[in-house]
């Protein structure tokens, strides 16, 4: 029994320093899609984005890009999630890859948080400047308090060049011009430095004498008292003083340096103008709908009223950057010929909806309508195709 534990042992140790070799020599790279990642209900009945444009795909070292597109705010907002009365456009990035620039919401320059109405459609435009070179994967996101990051699609932005020759140039209120990405950093060093030094020779002066053990035996041995002396407190008192001193002496320079400064800007920014919308001519009602896991299928059995004056056409099912595509449509989205599967003005119909989807289930490159059941009777438009949309799982 002996020798069968001394063999198990040994050969434990053997297989641990192998998987640790071959964990240390070979790291490969991880790729992944965050907003996949994300719960079903979040990616279908939040924020819907649409029609976006990433105006490069390949940029230089101080090059700007350009996220352009349309979010709408689902009017089925789920109960669990904050509703988005303080939301800020951001950029799902790995780190300071690029700089935000410039970000607007229907036309309106927003540095700060906004407040979204819900079941309404914005514009929004991001200008980024690149910053550190590579491939990187640049997706839209809205932060939403109480909600968290809520991520949309996303794509591949190679950077070329040297991040050492990367500048972020500001003219201040006096007319200075500096370089934020350099500006300070000697003073920023400094204080640093300080801290760290100030910190750890509170930390010396305790650890110089025995530590631990010996003190949790005298704080059991109820000599706690023992343990910190008039000279330890009169040590303690002066360090504090120091630090208040210091404090009130580098924010007295800082402000003699710096007289001219305007107030943090705070608050939550309102206001934000829609899209117009008209009216919608299009009801739909799901009566059923199922989901295939192994066969990515989904069949809708949907009655749909067109109360419009020329024919729609049904023709995709896209939600949470998955596409449900008619076979007989694909190609060419928009009306020609024929309505297929379409609804005469006036007419309602039970319409069984069984789209295919990628099979890789992958987002439109175009950026098309990410959208849901109700989302129907509110984009849909006459004389336009239909972009049939569902709550999925």
């Amino acid at each position: 029994m002996k020798l069968l534990k001394e063999r198990i042992a040994r050969w434990s140790m053997v297989g641990l320093m192998a998987g640790l070799a071959a964990t240390s020599f070979y790291a490969p790279t991880a790729s992944a899609h965050g907003e996949k990642s994300q719960a079903a209900f979040m990616r279908m009945r939040t924020i819907h984005w649409y029609d976006l444009k990433w105006s490069k795909e390949k940029v230089k070292v101080n090059d700007t890009v350009e996220i352009t597109g349309k979010l709408h705010v689902f009017e089925g907002w789920p109960e669990t999630v904050a509703e988005p009365d303080t939301a800020f456009l951001n950029i799902g990035i790995p780190g300071p890859v690029f700089i935000r620039k410039e970000s607007y919401i229907g036309g309106q320059l927003v540095p700060r948080s906004v407040r979204l109405d819900i079941g309404k459609t914005y514009e929004f435009r991001v200008v980024l400047k690149a910053r550190r070179p590579g491939d990187w994967h640049v997706h839209t996101m809205m932060n939403v308090e109480g909600g968290g990051p809520i991520i949309g699609p996303g794509k591949w932005i190679t950077i070329e060049g040297s991040m050492g020759d990367f500048k972020n140039p500001l003219t201040t209120l006096t007319g200075q011009t500096v370089d934020l990405e350099t500006y300070n950093l000697e003073n920023t060093y400094f204080w640093h430095a300080f801290w760290y030094a100030f910190g750890l020779a509170w930390m010396l002066y305790w650890i110089r004498r025995p530590v631990f053990l010996p003190r949790f035996l005298m704080v059991n041995a109820g000599r706690a008292d023992e343990l910190v002396s008039g000279g330890d407190r009169k040590v303690a008192m002066a360090f504090a003083a120091a630090t208040v001193l210091i404090v009130i002496f580098a924010m007295s320079a800082a402000n003699n340096k710096y007289p001219i400064t305007i107030p943090l800007q705070a608050g939550t920014m309102r206001g934000m103008v829609p899209i117009a919308e008209g009216k919608s001519t299009i009801a739909v009602k799901v009566e059923d709908a199922t989901y295939r896991v192994p066969g990515r299928a989904m069949r809708m059995k949907l009655t749909i009223t067109n109360n419009g004056n020329s024919p729609v056409r049904l023709g995709e099912f896209y939600t949470a950057s998955v596409r449900f595509l008619d076979s007989r449509l694909q190609g060419h989205h928009r009306l020609s010929g024929r309505p297929v599967g379409g609804r005469r003005p006036g007419s309602e119909r039970q319409q069984p909806a069984g789209p295919r989807s990628d099979p890789h289930g992958r987002s439109d490159r175009r950026g098309r309508r990410v959208g849901s059941v109700s989302s129907v009777r509110h984009h849909l438009r006459s004389g336009q195709p239909l972009r049939r949309s569902a709550v999925l799982l």
